[in-house]
């Protein structure tokens, strides 16, 4: 009992000191700007600033040229016949290009040509940063009151952000306004055990457990990458993160039942779409790691909660 107790001390330790500052929120000169239909730069708004749109779509994207066109054909699709069906129903689409090695940035434009910057934009990012400092980067210059991240690879139906918007809506009264309705694949677990093998499966219990025990109660499926949050729980979540890779939407919505935010978990449509960036063993492992850290850097007082930070 004294030698796990030992061994529990000497991790709670190495979690504090090795225990990273929060990410650097500061943006490089030309991640400040995105370029407009004609080419020519224009600053970038704030999380900070007042809401101009209903709905912002934050979509991070890594060597995405080839999947990207699929999901953005059924989004803008989607969006277009949304709006005119009800006129005043207004959106944006922000595709973040996580420092590509291909011409993501490029097909993305080309979207921002046909609809025009006040619609589409891209913010390229200078290196990469991992797929929720990506999505921390596009939500700080989102212009909506409701905040959607969605894949680059299209594996949720589009026109499910209904579903989310009704279970954010069914939330109300929201405290201080905020209020994120997760999508969720847990419906489909039967169905995905016997495509996996024995050995995927095992992991996907390990990892689900670990999230369960160590840092998010209620929420079954945490890493569907489709999620609505209104502005006011966006900017109190991003601003307090300190995971940007894989593990970050357990953060995320730890940081979110931390602060009481009001949680709902709606079944989705969703596919597997080939392409995947992540590695299962080491990707799993190093998610299990993440999620052991969170809890203990915060339960160490490692990492702490506060208000907001504006970003440069």
């Amino acid at each position: 009992m004294r030698h796990y107790s030992g061994i529990q001390t000497q991790i709670s330790f190495v979690a504090f000191i090795t225990a990273t500052e929060m990410p650097d929120l500061h943006r490089h000169e030309q991640e400040k700007f995105f370029l407009n239909a004609r080419g020519q730069k224009e600053t970038l708004p704030s999380i900070w600033d007042s809401p101009t749109k209903q709905l912002s779509v934050v979509v991070p994207s890594y060597n995405e040229e080839k999947r990207l066109p699929v999901m953005m054909d059924e989004a803008l699709s989607y969006l277009e016949k949304r709006q005119k069906q009800d006129p005043t129903f207004t959106y944006e689409v922000i595709v973040v290009d996580d420092g590509s090695k291909d011409q993501t940035s490029e097909v993305a434009f080309k979207y921002c040509q046909k609809y025009g910057s006040d619609k589409v934009r891209v913010i390229t990012l200078v290196k990469n940063r991992g797929k929720g400092g990506a999505i921390r980067m596009g939500i700080f210059s989102s212009r909506g009151e409701k905040i959607l991240m969605a894949d680059a690879d299209g594996a949720t139906k589009f026109p499910d952000v209904e579903k989310l918007e009704k279970g954010l809506n069914d939330l109300q009264p929201w405290p201080g306004q905020m209020a994120i309705a997760c999508g969720s694949r847990a419906h489909l677990e039967k169905e995905s055990i016997a495509q996996r093998s024995y050995f995927r499966t095992l992991l996907m219990y390990g990892f689900h457990f670990l999230v369960w025990f160590l840092c998010v109660k209620g929420i079954r499926d945490t890493q569907c990458g489709f999620k609505l949050l209104t502005r006011e729980a966006a900017s109190r979540t991003f601003s307090s993160l300190h995971i940007e890779r894989w593990a970050f939407d357990v953060e995320l919505l730890y940081i979110a039942q931390f602060f009481k935010i009001p949680i709902a978990e709606i079944a989705v449509n969703w596919t597997e779409i080939e392409g995947s960036k992540l590695v299962p063993f080491w990707s799993w492992l190093q998610m299990g790691k993440d999620l052991l850290f969170i809890r203990l850097r915060y339960l160490t007082g490692a990492w702490r909660l506060q208000q907001p930070r504006k970003v440069n």
